[in-house]
Parts: structure tokens; sequence; C-alpha cells
């Protein structure tokens, strides 16, 4: 069976936002922003995992949908969380490479699937 990459991939970026979130909880003691990155950024793998077993093609694209949502507001938080300072650059750039990977790949799936049949 071929692997899934978009399910890998978001589910390895939903772990590090896991531990982006441990790291701005106890070490930057920010907990409003954090929490929304949280939310945001771990139900992008979740919704990806909802549309694996979708009831129809209208189905899959309004997960998908949904995902491509989630990962854009994730960008937003991490960009906020960056202008404010309590993620360097550095980190905000190595992050973001990987929600912009995913965002396209959802973005794609999502053209794939509509394309399909007509």
């Amino acid at each position: 069976m071929r692997e899934n990459v978009l399910k890998k991939k978001s589910f390895d970026f939903a772990l590090r936002i896991v531990k982006m979130y441990k790291y701005l909880q106890d070490e930057k003691k920010e907990f409003i922003m954090s929490k929304q990155l949280m939310r945001s950024g771990t139900s992008v793998s979740a919704m990806i995992r909802e549309a694996e077993f979708a009831e129809s093609k209208t189905d899959f694209v309004h997960k998908m949908a949904i995902a491509q949502k989630e990962i854009n507001e994730t960008i937003y938080w991490l960009e906020l969380l960056t202008a404010s300072e309590y993620i360097t650059i550095q980190q905000f750039e190595s992050i973001n490479l990987d929600a912009v990977e995913i965002i396209k790949l959802i973005t794609s799936s999502i053209k794939t699937v509509k394309n399909i049949n007509h």
C-alpha cells in the first residue's frame, strides 16, 4: 500500500505544534496564542484523517477544505507569535515551510478530486 504523504506530513506537523505549544507554555509563559496554535495546528491532521474515510467526494472535499482553513489559521498564529517575538524568525521559517507544503498538498488534493469525472 502506498504511503499517504499528506497524512504523514500533517501528523508530523501536528507533533511539531504540540512541542511548540509546550515550549510556549513552559518557557515563554504564553497561554492564549499558544492554545489557539495548538487547536488549529492539530486539527489539520485530524481533518485529513476524517477525509480519509469520507462518505462521498463532496464530503471529502468539505473535510479537506476545513483542513485548508485550519492550516491557514495556523500560519496566522505562527506569524503573530513571530511578530510578537514569542518565537524567533528561524523557528517560524522552519515550521512555516512545513505548513506551506501542507497547504499546497491539501489544495492539490481538493483540485484533483474536483476534477475527477468532469
